[in-house]
This record gives C-alpha cells, sequence and structure tokens, in this order.
C-alpha cells in the first residue's frame, strides 16, 4: 500500500511539472546592427503587458537570443544598446510551439528612419514653395492628399502675398531712406493693402506722409499731415505698446499744430520707455523751436526735465527752456523786461549741471541781462575725481 500511493504521489507530482512546463515557451531572435552585422551583447527586455512579468537577456557573438521559460502571454520586446532603448516590437503574443522569431535589424531601421526624414523634408518643402511633388503625391492616401492639397494650395496663397508684401515694402523703405517721399508713399500704400495687420508698414507710411507733407504748403500740408496722423494712429492702434509709434505720432501732432494731442502721446510714450522720456520730449522741443512755436516748445522742454531734473545729460533742456521762455518775455514802455516764472532759475540749474558746458557763457550772459543770480561756486557733478 505505501509503494502504491508513493507511486500515485510521484504520478501526481508528474502531472503537476507537466502542465507547469506546458505553460512556458521561448522568445528568440536575431539582432543586426546599423551595419547590417550580427549585434553582440545587445541588451533584449521582455516586458508582460497583461501581468506584471519581466526579464531580459543578451545576444550572443552571433547575434543570437533565446529567452526560454517565458510565459504564455502578451509582450513588447525592446532592443537597448549602449542603455538606450534603439527599437521594440509590440503586440507580441506567445504561444506553444512554432513561435515566430523577434527579429531587430538596425540597418532596416535606420533606412527606414531616412526615409521617414526624407518624406518629411518633402511635405515641408511643399509647405514652404506651395508646390506638391508628385512623389508625395503618390505616397498619400487620397484623403491625406486632398487635405494637404488644399493647405499647400493656402500657404502658396500666403507666400505670393508676403512676396508682394516684401516687395512693395522694401521699395518703400528704400525711397524712404533717400527721402523720396513722392516713392515712398505710393509703395508703402500698396504694402498696406496687401496686408493691412502689420504696424511697421503703417508707421513708416506715417513716416513717409509726414516727409512728403514737410514739402508741401498750405491745404496741401494739412492733407498729407493728417494722412500721416491716420497712418501712426493706425500703427498704435495693432501695437499700442510701441513707445516709438506713440513718439513719432507725437511729433507728427506737433507739426499739424495739434499741441493737446502731442502731449497725451509723449507722456504715453514716456510712460512705455520711461528711460529715454526725456530724450524725446527734448526733440520735441527743438522741432517746435525750430518751426517758431516757442510756447510750445516750453512745454516739451519743461516735460524733458520733469522726465529727468537732475540728469547731467539732461542739462541741455534747462538751457533750451530757459531760451524758449526768454522769448516770451515782454518789455515795458520804460524798457524793462519781463520773463515768465522760472526763465531764471532755468538758466541757473544748467550752470549747476553743466557748469563747462558748450552754452554756460551764453546762460550767464542771460542771467545778468534779466537781473539774476550767477553763482561762483558751481561745480561739475560729474567731473572726474583727482588722484591723491
Amino acid at each position: 500500500m505505501k509503494f502504491r500511493n508513493l507511486a500515485v504521489g510521484v504520478i501526481a507530482l508528474t502531472v503537476l511539472a507537466f502542465s507547469s512546463w506546458a505553460q512556458v515557451t521561448t522568445v528568440e531572435g536575431d539582432v543586426k546592427g546599423p551595419d547590417g552585422k550580427p549585434l553582440v551583447n545587445a541588451v533584449i527586455r521582455i516586458h508582460r503587458t497583461d501581468i506584471k512579468w519581466d526579464s531580459s537577456c543578451k545576444s550572443d557573438k552571433k547575434g543570437h537570443y533565446i529567452h526560454t521559460g517565458v510565459p504564455l502571454g502578451m509582450y513588447e520586446v525592446t532592443l537597448e544598446v549602449d542603455g538606450k532603448a534603439v527599437d521594440k516590437v509590440t503586440g507580441v503574443k506567445t504561444s506553444m510551439g512554432g513561435q515566430k522569431p523577434v527579429d531587430f535589424d538596425m540597418s532596416k531601421a535606420g533606412a527606414q528612419a531616412q526615409a521617414n526624414a526624407a518624406r518629411q523634408a518633402e511635405i515641408q518643402k511643399a509647405y514652404e514653395t506651395g508646390q506638391m511633388s508628385d512623389e508625395l503625391k503618390r505616397s498619400l492616401t487620397p484623403e491625406a492628399k486632398a487635405k494637404m492639397e488644399k493647405d499647400v494650395a493656402a500657404q502658396a496663397d500666403k507666400i505670393k502675398k508676403q512676396n508682394a508684401l516684401n516687395e512693395q515694402f522694401g521699395v518703400g523703405m528704400t525711397a524712404l531712406q533717400n527721402k523720396e517721399f513722392d516713392k515712398a508713399v505710393p509703395a508703402l500704400e500698396k504694402a498696406a493693402e496687401v496686408d493691412p495687420t502689420q504696424p511697421a508698414v503703417w508707421a513708416n507710411l506715417g513716416d513717409a506722409y509726414m516727409g512728403l507733407a514737410g514739402t508741401k504748403t498750405g491745404p496741401e500740408f494739412d492733407a498729407l499731415a493728417q494722412k500721416g496722423i491716420d497712418a501712426y494712429a493706425k500703427s498704435i492702434e495693432l501695437k499700442p505698446d510701441d513707445a516709438a509709434a506713440h513718439n513719432n505720432y507725437a511729433l507728427a501732432l506737433a507739426k499739424a499744430k495739434k499741441f493737446p494731442e502731442m502731449q497725451a502721446e509723449l507722456k504715453k510714450a514716456a510712460e512705455l520707455d520711461p528711460a529715454t522720456a526725456y530724450v524725446k520730449f527734448f526733440n520735441l522741443g527743438a522741432l517746435m523751436t525750430n518751426a517758431g512755436q516757442s510756447e510750445a516748445a516750453s512745454k516739451a522742454f519743461k516735460m524733458a526735465i520733469d522726465a529727468a531734473p537732475d540728469n547731467p545729460k539732461n542739462a541741455e533742456a534747462y538751457y533750451q527752456y530757459g531760451m524758449s521762455m526768454a522769448a516770451q518775455a515782454s518789455a515795458s514802455p520804460e524798457g524793462k523786461i519781463t520773463v515768465p516764472p522760472g526763465t531764471v532759475e532755468a538758466f541757473q540749474k544748467y550752470l549747476q549741471l553743466a557748469p563747462d558746458g558748450k552754452n554756460a557763457q551764453v546762460a550767464k550772459d542771460m542771467l545778468t541781462q534779466l537781473g539774476g543770480t550767477i553763482e561762483t561756486n558751481f561745480k561739475n557733478p560729474v567731473a572726474p575725481k583727482k588722484k591723491k
């Protein structure tokens, strides 16, 4: 009885072992490198996707790998070279007997990658040129071809539009730089028609109109200046944070004698670019001085002073402010000269900031004529210190 029971037990163990053995199989294949030759010591990682199970092995000197004892299931098999995954086969279903080899050929992968890169280059070229090659057309499905033809046609139209814009803008800018305003205006107008969403086109069109207006007088000046103002306004509408556009807009308004609007635009330009605000105000003051607008010039120079009151680089603003205020002086029948408040202080501040400035002597002469005090102990705040 003991022997029979033992025999039964041995049979049971054999069945169990056979059952366990029947649930596994082998995964194997060949690995070739980029040169098409067997790849040695490549790592093959076998990852089961339906339940948790992972293992790995290496290829031998013939580039062959084999992993036994792989449970039946769904797998992804990955090829690693120098610690990096370079290829992967997914959806590998293991089975008993006749398991299909899982091979890796890096030379084919490289060729495929090159083919994919070449095709991508063809697609990119089609979008850049607006034309599809016959080879590219043949490689696409009917649906993909129809969609791409539509996209490429749209791109071709965009390229044509861009070329026309660049051509007219280039002609306009060349003429503008040469002060040929009569040629710059029509070219930049055409550029604005091609693409009215470009703030640079409108800003330069404004410059061209104002330059052309400067060659005219009376109603012709007024009409061209207004077109320049409108162009600047359009540029600012498209790009409201452009300090230079606000500054040029202000200069155009000043030339058109729209001084309240001019001041508002200059303040906006100063807010957007406070570091150079005093320069913008000073340039406007100089423009108004040359135009004989002493009152407007005074306001501009005062704005320059307020923007950088103690900056030695801004000393000239005090001098010009004093001169513009002096130009508004009045004389009594007795010959007494009266200047607006702040005139004397402007010359004094100029001498304080630039005691050796190019207009220092004139400032002193003005103070003498106006009865102001000329201090003799002014020191140059930016003069270099003497070495001990």
